[in-house]
């Protein structure tokens, strides 16, 4: 309802739209008054996009291709049931496939439309494929034909262009996350008096919505809606007796994510517990919890996972986490996280925030097992697990359970696959056993029947050089968080 008041021409299909199920995502397409695109997911059954590839939209005499792609990772995050009769192509080979179809429509504006982030690192590999969750530059670098990119997946807020392989100049919007800011692309259209066609010229630019004022319109038309969500949002299931915050997951233990942790090994009865911060910067402060701070502990409609592992492929898939997570320290002045850098080693700065190198939602601590994070090592050899936090030898070529969300259980973040050295075929061979639900409904059950909570941190992991590490996160909260 709210999208067709709005009135979009178009939208692509993303990873939480699969994650909600066919019931959901199949009853869109129909109720949309505009197509739901994504050319790379195919049905298995017809070999034909499950979804609409592309639409062309008529404006003011103007003819605009808008292409979609989604991100092709959902497999590694995601259980096959949520995406049954359907698989996910390469982003750039698609790309590639059906651009020639596009340019035989003759529109004057190419849109690509994708739900992948953009990540420049490697975006010029000579036109490598990009069968990953990030391959919008390889597409605007290596793919002729698009003259504006609109994509989002990393929350990120990016504004640029590039001048292709072709030599043409392609204008890259990603708004970021929560609609903090909207992409918006200006296009002039140049006609060329001789041949009559028109040429394209774009600009984009990032519009802050925060001193917007809501369309009244819009408002009222979901008035009876908003009220019944703010009533439930805001329904008091416990009481917490300290604050919580994300903000201290990145530099040890901590009762935002150890909170997590206790409940997943409850549920489970798993003998260790992985979990990260979800949220990057939130609070739940001492006192009233609501059915909306659920929303800030645990954001994502994950279930949980019961899965078997040796002690040596628990000790893998940590190496494989804190080397995300933590530079490599050489004295006492280094940082401790791992920033993203310019070229010139300088810690980026983007709109006057510090970025992290990888996502924090990729941090997994463990729980259930003490041990020691020595970020003075290389990478691979930082980790030191002493026992089970019940004075239980830890052993490397023993099995063991472990409670993970369905996310990582999947192959999501690379801790399975290319950290324990587990191959993603393998991981449903893994898989003991799965709750029915998602793990927020299990969080908020687990609230509500103890009425009040006093979080605390586990304290069963910590990083070291401990003088090192305090300097260090001190500089490096303060260039996250700015307080």
């Amino acid at each position: 309802r709210a999208f067709n008041l709005l009135g979009y021409d178009a939208t692509t299909a993303g990873n939480h739209d699969i994650e909600a199920g066919h019931a959901v995502y199949d009853r869109l397409v129909r109720e949309y008054d505009f197509p739901m695109l994504a050319a790379n997911a195919v049905s298995t059954a017809t070999g034909e996009p499950y979804f609409k590839p592309y639409t062309i939209v008529k404006k003011k005499g103007i003819k605009v291709a808008v292409f979609g792609l989604v991100t092709p990772s959902i497999p590694q995050w995601l259980p096959p049931e949520l995406y049954s009769g359907m698989e996910f192509r390469d982003m750039l080979e698609t790309a590639r496939e059906y651009m020639p179809r596009i340019k035989s429509e003759n529109p004057d504006l190419i849109v690509g439309l994708f739900h992948s982030g953009w990540d420049d690192r490697d975006n010029e590999e000579e036109g490598k494929s990009h069968y990953d969750k990030n391959g919008v530059a390889s597409i605007a670098y290596n793919v002729p034909g698009f003259d504006v990119i609109l994509c989002g997946h990393n929350h990120n807020s990016i504004n640029t262009s590039i001048v292709n392989s072709a030599g043409d100049s392609v204008v890259i919007i990603e708004g970021g996350c929560r609609a903090q800011k909207i992409g918006r692309v200006d296009v002039r259209f140049i006609r060329d008096k001789t041949t009559g066609k028109v040429k394209p010229v774009a600009t984009g630019s990032l519009v802050d919505v925060r001193d917007y004022r809501p369309d009244p319109e819009f408002m009222k038309a979901f008035e009876d809606t908003q009220t019944a969500v703010h009533e439930y949002v805001s329904k008091v299931i416990a009481y917490s007796e300290a604050n919580m915050s994300s903000c201290d997951s990145y530099f040890g233990s901590s009762p935002f994510v150890d909170m997590v942790h206790s409940i997943q090994l409850e549920i489970s009865g798993a003998d260790i517990s992985f979990s990260a911060p979800l949220s990057f910067d939130v609070s739940i402060p001492a006192g009233k919890v609501t059915v909306g701070d659920m929303f800030k502990l645990y954001r994502f409609e994950n279930m949980l996972y019961t899965m078997w592992m040796t002690g040596s492929e628990i000790d893998k898939y940590l190496e494989y986490s804190y080397a995300d997570w933590l530079n490599t320290m050489k004295g006492p002045e280094d940082n401790l996280l791992k920033f993203q850098r310019t070229k010139d080693g300088e810690i980026l700065i983007r709109n006057g925030e510090a970025w992290l190198r990888n996502q924090p939602y990729n941090f997994d601590s463990a729980a259930g097992i003490d041990y020691i994070v020595d970020a003075s090592k290389p990478e691979g050899n930082r980790v030191s697990i002493k026992s089970f936090s019940d004075g239980r030898p830890f052993e490397l070529n023993k099995r063991y359970r472990v409670a993970v969300n369905s996310y990582r259980g999947n192959g999501g973040g690379g801790h399975f696959t290319s950290g324990a050295g587990i191959s993603a075929a393998k991981l449903s061979g893994r898989l003991i056993s799965s709750t029915d639900k998602d793990l927020r409904y299990y969080i908020l059950n687990y609230l509500e029947d103890r009425k009040t909570i006093k979080p605390l941190a586990l304290n069963n992991w910590k990083i070291i050089p401990d003088d090192w590490v305090k300097k260090a996160a001190i500089r490096d909260y303060e260039l996250l968080f700015g307080k």
